[in-house]
Order: C-alpha cells, then sequence, then structure tokens
C-alpha cells in the first residue's frame, strides 16, 4: 500500500508517464475457459492491491458489487473497503480462488465481506442475492453492477442462440432483477453504478450481442436516472475502454487479437483495473450528489463519454 506521511497524508509521488505506467503489447498467447481467473493472467491485472490508499471517503456505506472478484470490479470492492465501506461480492462460483483474494483483501481493510457465489442468469439467484447482501452487511446503499459476459465471433452466423440468451441474461436481464430487489432497501442517497463501454458508443464487429448489452446499459443508466431522481437515489455509469481483465482472455477477445489488445488506445495500452478504481468511488461518494444519469468515461483516448 502506498507511503503515509508523519500526518496522515499521502506521500507525494512524482509525475508518471501514462504511457509506459503499465504493460504495453504484445502480450504472451493465452487462453482461458470461461470465466476466467485473474490470478492466472499474463501478465497479472493490478486491482490497487498494492497501491489503493483510503481516505474515509465511503466510511459506513454497504455495497453490493456484482462480478467482484476480478476486474473493475475488484478493483472497486479494494478501493470501497479502503475507502469505509463494507462490501457483499458476486461471483461465479468458479472464480473462487479470485474471490477469496478479495475477501481477505477487505479484512485486512478492517471491514465486513460477503461471499454470495451464483449464477446471474437466474432471476432466483439474483433476487436473493439482494437478501443476502443485505442481512449480511446490515443493509445496502450501493450497488454496482459491473459482472458481464463478452465472448467474440467474427460473424453473427458464429453465434448461437443460447450464446446470445447468456449474454443478454447476464449483461441485462441480471441488473434489471437485482435493481428491482434492491429498491426496497435503498434510501435517498443510495447509488447505483452500471458498468457500461466504449462498445456502447463505437461497436467492435466481433462483440456483436455484447455491444448491444452494453449500448441498453447507458440507457438503463439514464432512463433510470430520471425515474429515481425524485427519490434521492442517484444512478450513474462507467465506460471502460480495453481493459485487462480475464474477460479478455477467457474468450472475450479473438485469439488473434490478444497479443496486441489495447494497442489502438491513444496510450498504446489497455488500461488495468486499478485505473479505474478511484471512478467507482467517486460516484458513490457523497461529493457526487449532484451527479446522476451520467456516464464517467476511462477509455485511454477511445470512446465517447
Amino acid at each position: 500500500m502506498a507511503d503515509r506521511n508523519d500526518q496522515g497524508l499521502r506521500a507525494p509521488r512524482g509525475l508518471v508517464d501514462p504511457t509506459t505506467k503499465y504493460p504495453q503489447p504484445p502480450f504472451p498467447k493465452q487462453s482461458q475457459e470461461w470465466p476466467g481467473l485473474a490470478s492466472r493472467m499474463n501478465p497479472r491485472p493490478d486491482h490497487g492491491e498494492q497501491s489503493y490508499v483510503g481516505s474515509g471517503r465511503l466510511l459506513g456505506r454497504k455495497a453490493l458489487i456484482t462480478g467482484g472478484d476480478s476486474g473493475m470490479g475488484r478493483a472497486a470492492a479494494i478501493a470501497y473497503a479502503r475507502e469505509g465501506a463494507d462490501v457483499a461480492l458476486s461471483y461465479y462460483p468458479t472464480e473462487e480462488p479470485d474471490a477469496k483474494e478479495v475477501v481477505d483483501l477487505i479484512h485486512e481493510a478492517g471491514r465486513k465481506a460477503a461471499s454470495l457465489p451464483g449464477d446471474l442468469r437466474d432471476e432466483a439467484y439474483c433476487t436473493k442475492l439482494v437478501a443476502d447482501a443485505v442481512a449480511a452487511l446490515g443493509g445496502l446503499d450501493i450497488v454496482v453492477l459491473n459482472a458481464a459476459r463478452q465472448q467474440a465471433a467474427e460473424s453473427i452466423l458464429d453465434i448461437t442462440t443460447e450464446d446470445f440468451d447468456a449474454t443478454m441474461k447476464t449483461n441485462i436481464y441480471a441488473p434489471f432483477w437485482i435493481i428491482k430487489a434492491a429498491l426496497a432497501h435503498l434510501k435517498p442517497g443510495s447509488v447505483i453504478i452500471g458498468t457500461t463501454s466504449e462498445q456502447a458508443y463505437d461497436p467492435s464487429p466481433d462483440l456483436y450481442d455484447y455491444a448491444q448489452t452494453k449500448a441498453a446499459t447507458m440507457n438503463y443508466v439514464k432512463s433510470l436516472a430520471k425515474q429515481l431522481g425524485g427519490k434521492g437515489i442517484r444512478v450513474c455509469g462507467v465506460a471502460p475502454g480495453p481493459i485487462w481483465t480475464p474477460l479478455q482472455v477467457s474468450g472475450g477477445t479473438l485469439p488473434q487479437k490478444l497479443e496486441k489488445f489495447g494497442a489502438t488506445a491513444a496510450l498504446k495500452r489497455p488500461g488495468q483495473p486499478a485505473e479505474l478504481a478511484g471512478i467507482y468511488v467517486r460516484l458513490a461518494e457523497e461529493d457526487s450528489s449532484y451527479t446522476t444519469g451520467n456516464i464517467y468515461g476511462a477509455g485511454g483516448g477511445q470512446g465517447q463519454p
């Protein structure tokens, strides 16, 4: 974790060139079975495990994060805990090894952690997920809908109905079910944060189904913000560009593109989950009380928000 000075403030750091801060392509050839593990990636993603330093910005808050085992969800979980929040994690059962690491980090930060594995394609699980999170944390006031299914295909003809259905249920149905269940527990001052993507604005030809869901995510953020604004509940979104997560090595990127993943960004590399942690904190904290219906972009020079 980053050093503090004698006054307890973050120690000053020099300027860091963002183009060389993290690994640049080419990357080693690799693949994993869906949904993949961050612990098996080469290079291993940075989620802020050693770098994120909190300052009490979310003290006493209670957060549910889907996909909290890896990627942006993991980065958000670590940051939230170090900012003083208790965190419940939703993840696919095979991602338990990654999730256990996150739980340990939350406990090291002195906060409560709840592990709630399951399949987001199941409505009953999504409804129970909210109830279990509320029971474990003693309430709920931050909902981060981050989990997603992304499987690249060169042609629409390569996507089966089962594939299409799995993507839609994970990326669109699950947030619908979770939000409906969560609303009974969210009080004024609460926030819902959806993870959309640069794909919502500039879809890739090989992400036909995934890109649709990210455009839909952007729209449900804006629609719900209007619907829930009068209740004092904010709804925001984060739109990442190419980020180095297990999504990419478990079918989210075509094998021939993985070696150069992120090379098209202005910074000539993919982003790391740690680089988005502060965004999820910023959107959740009280200082963002006038931010709702807005999408926060972090695309390394790509995307439109």
